[in-house]
């Protein structure tokens, strides 16, 4: 259901694109300019009972439009999950995580955005057993699909600011989206994108 969901998602953004498109069909065709380009990113943080995430989102993308910015999206992701009797056997959870995929985001309003972000997942897990003192150590992957909403102060071919609260739709029991009963984690970013500057060739 939670795919069905995506998939219809995505293809209404891609049928308004597409109208979009048609409708400026009248208006010269300025093409592919370099001024909407962004780099940027920013940060990951989540937190539910007795675990911790922190993270870094560099991204790069592009402003086809006044409503709608896609590019690919990457992250690196660390969390920590603490040891407790009652809830996980007693037992040390910290991974690493780095990855990325395709994001787009659409803007109803100027300031506010709905964005998804189709995430391919490497987790390096490190687990240590109080009771037994053994770690085991292994390398997993999972998919998520991160969908949210946010504010924005943006100005296409200069600069812009955003706040995002978001969750995995995925249920991939090792997305690092989700906790040890495998229930969609709150994800909360903040982060900064800057436009690269006009090309001088005319």
């Amino acid at each position: 259901m939670k795919k069905m969901f995506v998939v219809l998602l995505c293809s209404f953004i891609f049928y308004n694109a597409a109208a979009q498109n048609n409708s400026d069909d009248n208006k010269e065709k300025e093409g592919f300019r370099q001024d909407n380009i962004f780099l940027g990113g920013g940060i990951t943080l989540g937190f539910y009972t007795g675990s911790f995430t922190a993270g870094a989102t560099p991204e790069i993308g592009y402003s086809f439009a006044d409503w709608l910015d896609a590019g690919f999206g990457f992250n690196l992701i660390y969390v920590s999950q603490r040891a407790d009797p009652y809830y996980n056997g007693n037992i040390r959870q910290r991974d690493f995580n780095y990855g990325g995929g395709p994001f787009f985001r659409v803007y109803p309003i100027h300031f506010l955005f709905v964005q998804g972000q189709l995430e391919a997942n490497w987790i390096k897990v490190s687990l240590k057993d109080f009771y037994t003192n053994q770690t085991l150590k292994a390398t997993l992957q999972s998919t998520s699909f991160i969908a949210g909403i946010g504010y924005t102060q943006r100005v296409v071919g200069q600069s812009s600011f955003y706040t995002m609260l978001g969750i995995d739709l995925l249920s991939d029991p090792d997305s690092p989206y989700r906790d040890y009963n495998n229930a969609a984690v709150p994800i909360v970013r903040v982060g900064f994108d800057v436009y690269l500057r006009p090309s001088r060739k005319k």
